[in-house]
């Protein structure tokens, strides 16, 4: 029996008994007095139970309750492998939750179970500081509007944002009816409706510039229109798609690449000499030929002809900057 089975047990007797000896717990937990003592100090000093000593009856009971949060122990309690999957949980929402829309109400769950962890084998603290997790290419001021955004999202109320295009250099107003938040390769997008487009858009936050609240109930789009037009096609890039890529992996590429998944849909091979063809559909190329080129000499595009003729352009300009 665990330290926090024990606590559970001892919750028990003293809510079902009134007053519980010390005998009396010694015998129902099949413990040492010291240990007993442990547990009864942990739970009043660290999860302030108001555990008192009755003189007259000769044993522990339930007092009025002090100063501090309340004590509670409800019906079902975590075991040492649960609360490390939960910490470990907590862990990549506190890297993900950049602006602090879910941090503030994880936080106090947070504290209990550093209360419940201190005294057994692992505590959350030390979990917390043997799990890290690097950001690569994380983009600045991607979670100003975070909390603005993801509580129109979940209030289903539409909003007006300010919108900086990168490839235009421009910044334009728009109305959107926010569907859902994505963290994608490091970074948050908002998937809406566009109601100056009419259709379906994807905008990184890091491009989002202001954000106004509108007070007005949003355009509700459809999980399979959502899932036809979000990822039915290559990336992060929106769109119908309407092209397949075909790409072949050289055999020391493949044994890195035939594990990864590139696309809900995506189809692949591997050749007698080993190498692996992989297929898939897509819509726009820039994320996509930026996948190709990490990749350099290591893969192939096969098809189609466009995507190989930009590829191989990259590929010549970027020659061209080191035979200078």
């Amino acid at each position: 029996m665990n330290n926090m089975e024990r606590v559970y047990k001892i919750y028990n007797l003293l809510n079902s008994r009134g007053v519980v000896s010390t005998d009396a717990f010694l015998q129902e937990l099949d413990i040492s007095l010291a240990t007993f003592k442990r547990d009864l100090a942990f739970m009043k000093n660290n999860l302030n139970a108001p555990i008192e000593w009755d003189s007259y009856e000769r044993g522990y009971k339930f007092g009025k309750q002090g100063p501090g949060p309340k004590f509670e122990l409800h019906g079902m309690w975590f075991s040492q492998e649960e609360t490390t999957a939960l910490v470990t949980m907590n862990h990549l929402l506190a890297s993900l939750d950049q602006g602090g829309l879910i941090g503030p109400h994880i936080a106090p769950l947070m504290t209990r179970i550093d209360a419940i962890l201190g005294n057994g084998e692992t505590s959350s603290k030390e979990l917390r500081k043997r799990i890290k997790l690097i950001s690569m290419g994380s983009r600045k001021n991607s979670s100003k509007y975070f909390a603005d955004i993801g509580n129109a999202l979940l209030k289903r109320e539409m909003i007006q944002i300010l919108f900086y295009t990168k490839d235009r250099d421009e910044v334009e107003e728009r109305e959107v009816s926010p569907q859902r938040l994505i963290h994608y390769r490091e970074n948050w997008y908002l998937d809406a409706y566009c109601h100056k487009r009419e259709a379906l858009r994807s905008f990184s936050l890091d491009g989002i510039r202001d954000v106004v609240l509108l007070n007005e109930k949003c355009k509700d789009i459809s999980d399979k229109d959502m899932n036809e037009h979000f990822t039915k096609s290559y990336g992060i890039f929106s769109g119908g798609a309407d092209k397949t890529a075909k790409l072949k992996f050289s055999p020391k590429a493949s044994r890195w690449v035939s594990g990864e998944s590139w696309h809900p849909e995506q189809r692949s091979h591997f050749e007698k000499d080993g190498s692996y063809v992989l297929e898939f559909e897509y819509s726009q190329d820039p994320e996509l030929i930026m996948d190709i080129l990490k990749h350099g000499d290591e893969v192939e595009v096969l098809a189609p002809a466009d995507l190989k003729k930009k590829v191989i352009s990259k590929l010549e300009n970027s020659l061209k900057k080191y035979a200078q």
